[in-house]
């Protein structure tokens, strides 16, 4: 089950550069505590998933490469050419010069429709390659022009043809203080879009990696080279195969096994406008967490913890919502690792805070005429905000 990787823009690129470089490494290292048979299975489904046949005895990485430039695509290619470990293919990037800085409305309503069939030519001859298409992993960021327009684009074209597959989405999570001056119009129409047409999202917030960087890691000049390298990590650990009960190594058609559907639907969609949480949140409900477990002392682990009703929600039982993975076949250089994948309230302030600001600006018509010149009207804005407030409401529901 292989998984063609799409990534989009400066972010994606570069953030898609350290997850290969992360997953070539782990399927490298010894095996640590599992057999050398159950290795060679490990490292063989590792490569099948996002490798395909070697070509002068380096692996080539399953991924589309897209961007606006030239620029970071050549130094992605560059940097994984020269690692002489892993590359990626010849003909498996696109680029173009022109751009309009970082408007959503460009890259959707006009970079998207302008190559779309370039790009989606590109996409099906990695498909092409595939024995057997899980799906697809798209990396991207949502503040910035042609991670999140260009990317809500591709992404509904893989619904639009590859509907049987899973479309599972990586978005970065802009920083709080403010990267880009409307980064908050971009991230609730990425998010709106995406809502519609993809399978999954995983969000990591760029506020809690430099953290982790700062506080964790003790580094003192943290870089986008240190936050990305950390955010593959987190996504190599939970992307590798895992071992199964019946001895063999597995994935899922969605590989994360869990529930990703906020339900019951609410009946009806709530105010149209700005609305504050209608309580404090002072407990992180769950819909679904999956726990991976890797190396040492993985079957003597308490997870009991996660089995406690109190966690979930009260239409959920504890068995439908919690999944726990386990292998012995350590994760890269690390003795033993936890992962945690949680569809849970986690989101529901940093999103309420993101529409509301997007809001505020909308009420004032603030750039809005950035929007309106590439064909993204009032109304798409508004489809947005309704969308996202139900999300929010669903959310604070549970």
């Amino acid at each position: 089950m292989s998984i063609v990787t799409v990534q989009l823009g400066q972010c994606g690129n570069q953030i898609g550069f350290e997850v290969f470089d992360a997953l070539y490494s782990d399927s490298h290292c010894p095996q640590g505590l599992c057999s050398k048979r159950e290795n060679e299975v490990y490292q063989a489904s590792c490569k099948e998933r996002f490798f395909s046949e070697e070509e002068n005895g380096v692996p080539i990485a399953r991924a589309v490469l897209v961007d606006m430039e030239p620029k970071v695509i050549n130094q992605t290619l560059s940097k994984a050419a020269q690692s002489g470990r892993w590359k990626y293919g010849q003909h498996s990037c696109f680029c173009q010069k022109q751009g309009s800085g970082n408007n959503w409305a460009y890259g959707y309503s006009v970079h998207g429709p302008r190559h779309e069939e370039s790009i989606m030519n590109l996409i099906q001859k990695e498909v092409e390659k595939c024995d057997c298409l899980s799906g697809f992993f798209i990396i991207m960021s949502m503040a910035g022009g042609t991670g999140s327009g260009l990317g809500a684009f591709v992404t509904q074209n893989l619904q639009d043809h590859y509907s049987n597959s899973l479309k599972m989405n990586q978005i970065i999570w802009p920083y709080g203080t403010g990267e880009v001056i409307v980064q908050n119009y971009n991230s609730i129409l990425t998010l709106s879009h995406l809502y519609r047409s993809s399978d999954a999202l995983l969000v990591h917030e760029n506020d809690a990696v430099h953290k982790i960087c700062a506080k964790l890691m003790n580094i003192k000049q943290i870089s986008f080279t240190d936050i990305n390298q950390v955010l593959a990590h987190q996504l190599g650990s939970v992307f590798q195969p895992t071992y199964s009960m019946e001895g063999s190594y597995h994935y899922r058609r969605n590989p994360l096994g869990i529930d990703w559907q906020v339900r019951p639907p609410l009946s009806g969609l709530p105010t149209l406008g700005k609305v504050s949480l209608n309580r404090e949140l002072h407990f992180n409900t769950s819909i679904a967490n999956l726990v991976i477990l890797r190396g040492k002392d993985v079957h003597s682990a308490d997870l009991g913890g996660f089995k406690d009703p109190a966690l979930y929600t009260s239409w959920l039982a504890p068995v439908n919502a919690f999944n726990v993975w386990k292998t012995q076949r350590a994760f890269s250089k690390y003795e033993k690792s936890a992962a945690l994948v949680s569809n849970s309230q986690f989101l529901l302030k940093p999103l309420d805070t993101i529409v509301g600001k997007a809001w505020n600006m909308f009420a004032s018509k603030a750039y809005i005429h950035q929007y309106t010149k590439f064909g993204i009207e009032e109304e798409d804005f508004l489809d947005s905000f309704t969308l996202l407030e139900q999300v929010v409401a669903s959310y604070c529901n549970l």
